[in-house]
């Protein structure tokens, strides 16, 4: 077959797939219009799934099975006004996949509905008669009418400061703009890092008016002053942040004083309101008057009193750094720091460490501790899940390894239900164990407690479940193997004394130091502390699944009017700090009320 044979044949094959797409979505505009459950359900396959993000619910919601999905789409139709489905011609072409095992159909469409555009995913295959119908089918509102993102041709004109002769120039607008002299913000968002600088982005083009507050001096400080080796555990490509990618020479993996730079570099790009040295201190509700009153205390130690609609917890998944109740530490007559607080090894060159954890912060610490001559030995007090960085780690990376734009890439992403999230990470960790299965053979030769997850889904469910009790290895599995760490079970030790660790032999091993590697609280630990005890019941949990699969409480409207929460990865703020700014939009404009 010559060359052009062979791209006939492709092109061919690629007008079939756009054809059964093309065909599908006729048909299920016409159904859905219909109202009609049977003729909706006629287009799905029995075990079929819908993941709505706001565009016919106004919630993140998974609904899995035909009946249930073609009832929910026939009832929400009625005010939700979907029509318009096509294929964009801006957007990934459609294409022929294998997804969980699945040969597939996949393709993006658009669509309008009653209060703005939305963006969604299929993926058909035959059934029984040979029919393509959909297995998966994903809808989310991007942008409400009116209220587009202020991007591309939607850019503003910049008439308000161009050659403004005698008046105010642009920088004279962003200072007076960043005082808030003379207005309250709508939308107060604590923490400057990747979850609050992602979010002020989007609101910002929503038209939302947005004050960030950090803690440390400066923007990008919370990557700084963590420990000196420490770079990111993913790769660059799926870790931009709204609106602005990395430069394409920069390194794989980020070094964190690059990235706490370019955080403060994007802050000032993208003309974020934001007042470093300056912590929240906590705020209460009126419920009259629909907004907060929120302390928030400058390092000079005046207060100034603001008051927001809004209140965004964007400070991470933890909180405050947990301390563990440890028989004999207080005897300890060497350091004792947190994790939290460890910079770098200088200065214990030839000193004996304990490190009490097996976390990837625990083990990024001992390779550092390492590299300077420390006698360092881990303890590890629980089972942890130990994948390596490259290649394993990678696998979950793979739909942002498939390239194209990172909108469809972030698309197709937010496609999947927590079921088939659970199959997937069950189906990678297979691979994952086989490609690290030398690895995995000589921990536990040494002792070591490895698992791979409760349900065997690794290390990434571990993360939304409980946010720890893994390690993304970067090397020191290797060394420990080798003996050149050390391991120590924490259950063979008696106590800690004045010299180190008395174990139940009754030897001792001695230390000089020890880093506590034992993690936070919880993010409702700062719930508590700054909005008390009462809000923290009303709300319930903050991260971990809830009961529709779904993270709790996070990116959507809580119990609470007015509280919102976001945390997680670059790529999980990038992607779902979208829609949480359109929720509060929809707020401010009265599309949308409280839960």
């Amino acid at each position: 077959m010559n060359d052009f044979d062979q791209s006939f044949l492709e092109f061919q094959a690629a007008q079939h797939v756009r054809r059964s797409a093309e065909d599908w979505l006729a048909a299920f505009e016409t159904a859905l219009t219909s109202r009609d459950a049977a003729r909706i359900g006629a287009l799905f396959h029995q075990d079929s799934h819908w993941h709505d993000i706001l565009a016919f619910t106004w919630h993140r919601t998974p609904i899995e099975g035909r009946d249930p999905i073609a009832a929910r789409l026939a009832a929400e139709q009625a005010r939700t006004g979907a029509h318009g489905f096509h294929l964009p011609p801006h957007r990934r072409a459609p294409r022929s996949v294998k997804r969980l095992g699945i040969d597939s159909v996949e393709a993006i469409f658009e669509f309008k509905t009653a209060v703005g555009r939305g963006a969604g995913i299929i993926r058909l295959s035959p059934d029984a008669d040979g029919t393509m119908t959909a297995w998966l089918l994903s809808t989310t509102l991007e942008a409400l009418d009116g209220h587009e993102e202020k991007i591309g041709a939607n850019r503003p004109t910049g008439a308000a400061y161009s050659r403004n002769f005698g008046g105010d120039n642009w920088a004279d607008m962003r200072r007076k703009a960043s005082a808030y002299d003379d207005r309250e913000p709508t939308v107060l968002v604590i923490g400057a890092a990747q979850a609050g600088l992602a979010m002020a982005a989007r609101l910002n083009q929503q038209g939302v008016d947005t004050l960030v507050v950090e803690k440390w001096p400066r923007i990008g400080d919370s990557w700084r002053k963590r420990y000196h080796s420490l770079a990111l555990h993913n790769s660059i490509h799926l870790n931009h942040l709204p609106y602005m990618e990395f430069p394409p020479t920069w390194p794989k993996y980020i070094p964190k004083d690059m990235l706490g730079n370019w955080f403060e570099f994007y802050a000032d790009v993208m003309e974020i309101n934001c007042w470093t040295d300056t912590e929240f201190v906590g705020a209460t509700w009126n419920e009259t008057e629909k907004c907060w009153t929120a302390r928030l205390k400058r390092s000079d130690g005046t207060e100034r009193v603001v008051r927001p609609r809004h209140l965004v917890f964007a400070n991470g998944v933890s909180s405050y750094p947990m301390l563990p109740d440890v028989p004999g530490l207080e005897d300890f007559k060497g350091d004792v720091i947190h994790s939290e607080g460890f910079d770098s090894g200088v200065g214990w060159e030839g000193k004996n460490a304990f490190i009490l954890g097996t976390g990837s912060s625990a083990n990024d610490i001992a390779l550092d501790l390492h590299s300077h001559g420390v006698n360092t030995t881990l303890i590890q007090r629980g089972s942890t899940t130990v994948v390596s960085i490259d290649p394993s780690a990678r696998l979950n990376e793979a739909i942002w390894d498939e390239g194209g734009a990172l909108e469809d890439c972030d698309q197709i992403v937010s496609a999947a239900t927590p079921p088939l999230i659970i199959k997937a990470y069950k189906s990678v960790v297979k691979r994952m164990i086989d490609l690290d299965k030398d690895m995995i053979a000589g921990l536990k030769r040494i002792g070591f407690k490895h698992d791979i997850g409760e349900d065997e889904t690794g290390h990434q469910m571990k993360y939304f479940r409980r946010g720890g009790g893994y390690n993304l290895d970067a090397g020191s599995s290797d060394l420990m193997i080798k003996g050149e760490l050390g391991l120590l079970q924490y259950d063979r030790i008696e106590r800690f004394t004045a010299d180190g660790a008395l174990l139940k032999d009754g030897s001792t091993v001695p230390a000089d130091l020890i880093v506590l590697a034992t993690g936070y609280y919880p993010q409702m630990e700062l719930v508590r502390r700054a909005l008390g005890e009462a809000m923290v019941e009303r709300i319930g949990p903050v991260w971990g699944i809830g009961a529709d699969g779904e993270l709790n409480n996070m990116y959507k409207r809580t119990p609470q009017e007015g509280l919102w929460f976001i945390a997680g990865g670059l790529a999980q703020c990038r992607i779902n700090s979208k829609y949480l700014a359109i929720q509060i939009k929809a707020m401010e404009l009265g599309k949308l009320g409280p839960l």
